[in-house]
């Protein structure tokens, strides 16, 4: 009779087998519940859209050269992506840990916390980026015009989307109760995706607010949409693009830091 060998050491950080474990296991679970997921991530942005666009619309016709509507749409999609991302991780990974406890098993195979939460916010990451080009879709069927530069939406919903995954997961690593949620969905998500560029120009603010507004995550996705639709703008992109990666880089970093400390003693 023979014994199988032992497993053999693992490798290095991030083996690829094991973040595609934990891909797999949520494009199979996300099979059984994607309609639900669908329908909250893509009606919400798009009625804020519609509210924006015909409301505000009927009073202000163009802004930045452009119809309110076309504004409004463009804009909508950051919005669109933050709420498909950050949600998602915020409450779905504070769920799968202390009630579901779905990371303890997934833990007892060979996955480490990197893999795990790098797994977890790619998945969300690409579908945040698809949901994001619903309020795209709508404003096509109220006037936008289609234009070639619309196919990098769903990339920059990707990378922006993976920075709010990962603030997501943060968050839920770091409350100690999921009631908790409200005061950063207040203090911090609702200023975000208000003070971005989406359903108004910065440059009518104050200047100590437009100063902030830069440092805005989100405000950089709202410019890369809006020069995809409209024209790229060079060099100036290539800065949108960076402050993205940087965000998305610190933010799944602390992800891991801190989810780390909550998941293993």
């Amino acid at each position: 009779m023979t014994t199988a060998p032992p497993p053999g050491p693992r490798l290095h950080r991030l083996e690829r087998s094991a973040v595609m474990g934990v891909l797999v296991r949520e494009v199979i679970n996300f099979s059984s519940y994607w309609r639900s997921v669908t329908v909250s991530s893509t009606v919400e942005p798009t009625i804020y859209l519609l509210a924006f666009g015909f409301g505000f619309g009927s009073l202000v016709a163009k802004v930045q050269g452009l119809d309110y509507v076309e504004f409004v749409g463009t804009g909508t999609v950051a919005t669109a992506v933050m709420f498909a991302s950050v949600f998602t991780t915020m409450f779905g990974t504070f769920v799968k840990r202390e009630y579901q406890r779905t990371y303890d098993a997934i833990l007892a195979a060979p996955v480490d916390t990197e893999e795990l939460v790098t797994g977890e916010v790619l998945w969300v990451a690409a579908r945040a980026g698809v949901y994001g080009t619903a309020p795209l879709v709508v404003a096509m069927l109220f006037g936008l015009d289609p234009s070639w530069g619309m196919l990098a939406v769903p990339p920059i919903g990707f990378i922006t989307g993976f920075g709010w995954a990962s603030f997501g997961v943060l968050i839920a690593a770091i409350l100690k109760s999921i009631d908790h949620f409200s005061y950063v969905t207040s203090i911090v998500i609702t200023p975000v995706f208000l003070v971005a560029g989406t359903y108004f120009p910065l440059d009518g603010l104050p200047e100590w607010a437009q100063v902030a507004g830069h440092f805005n995550p989100l405000y950089h996705c709202v410019q890369l949409v809006r020069h995809a639709a409209f024209g790229w703008h060079g060099w100036t992109d290539a800065g949108h693009v960076g402050a993205l990666l940087v965000f998305g880089a610190v933010m799944w970093r602390l992800a891991i830091w801190r989810s780390r400390e909550r998941l293993i003693d």
